[in-house]
């Protein structure tokens, strides 16, 4: 097995490995726990997984997280199919923005595998952004007020005082759960997490959960969090994965954040995701 790195921050591809044949104790099972933790995002080309492998491989790295909100694939309770049809255009879709999942739970989930099933002939990609990176490269007078700071996060997409517009255009491939009051619970998480393993800090906001800084108002944080963004998703920090038929992806959601891009109206999409999970933040 061997890892290539993808850019000088962000993801590694990995060959000489079959994934439907891995064990899960064995010396590379151990190999890409330690390589998760180095790259953030681990990439495999031409790898025949069904679900069921796929569910294997995922517990390679935590039990397997059914995460709330998203109704799964009718194939498997574990499993939730990333799905925009052809004759679905112009629509906001799953993931369309910087994010690290579901990141308003108590425990946000620890990664996601995805594997790709049906892709479009162009477009589809996936962005991800080193969060340790963006950390240990914050601007010191940046740094200064936000180290040690909790950020409240809250389940804004499907609770009510942050819900979308009513009218928005989305994706009804993937069926989400909207107007749930208990989404609009706040929970604060530390602005720096750290990585349990290494003990490196990963900056731990985002733009679609992220609302405030614990002990001050929306609008006294706007500023400091918009600066915090636009460092996170610095171009430095990201890799972009093209999709090809057998592609498998695993990324750390504690020390990166994703993004998945839009671009391909007209044609179908179909990638199945699982989820293992993770910690509190500390």
């Amino acid at each position: 097995m061997r890892f290539n790195p993808l850019t000088g921050h962000t993801g590694a591809e990995v060959d000489r490995i079959d994934l439907a044949k891995l064990a899960p104790d064995g010396d590379q099972a151990h190999a890409l726990r330690d390589g998760l933790d180095r790259f953030g995002v681990l990439v495999f080309r031409a790898q025949d997984v069904d679900l069921a492998a796929q569910k294997r491989l995922t517990e390679v790295f935590g039990p397997i997280l059914r995460v709330p909100y998203i109704t799964p694939s009718p194939e498997d309770p574990d499993v939730i199919a990333v799905l925009k049809e052809a004759d679905e255009v112009r629509v906001s879709i799953f993931g369309g923005d910087w994010h690290s999942d579901f990141s308003f739970l108590e425990k946000p989930p620890g990664g996601s595998v995805l594997v790709a099933r049906d892709l479009p002939p162009y477009g589809g990609d996936t962005l991800w952004a080193n969060q340790i990176a963006a950390w240990e490269t914050l601007p010191d007078d940046l740094r200064g007020k936000v180290e040690g700071r909790a950020a409240i996060h809250v389940g804004a997409p499907y609770g009510v005082a942050h819900a979308p517009p009513p009218d928005l255009r989305v994706s009804r491939s993937v069926k989400m759960t909207r107007g749930d009051p208990a989404a609009d619970r706040e929970i604060p998480h530390p602005i720096a997490r750290e990585q349990i393993s290494t003990g490196r800090k990963a900056l731990f906001v985002n733009p679609i959960y992220t609302t405030r800084i614990e002990g001050h108002s929306h609008g006294e944080s706007a500023d400091i969090l918009d600066r915090l963004y636009r460092h996170a998703t610095r171009p430095e920090f990201i890799c972009r994965l093209r999709w090809s038929p057998g592609t498998v992806a695993i990324w750390d959601n504690r020390t990166t954040l994703h993004y998945a891009i839009n671009d391909y109206d007209g044609h179908r999409r179909l990638l199945h995701r699982t989820t293992f999970a993770g910690e509190r933040p500390v």
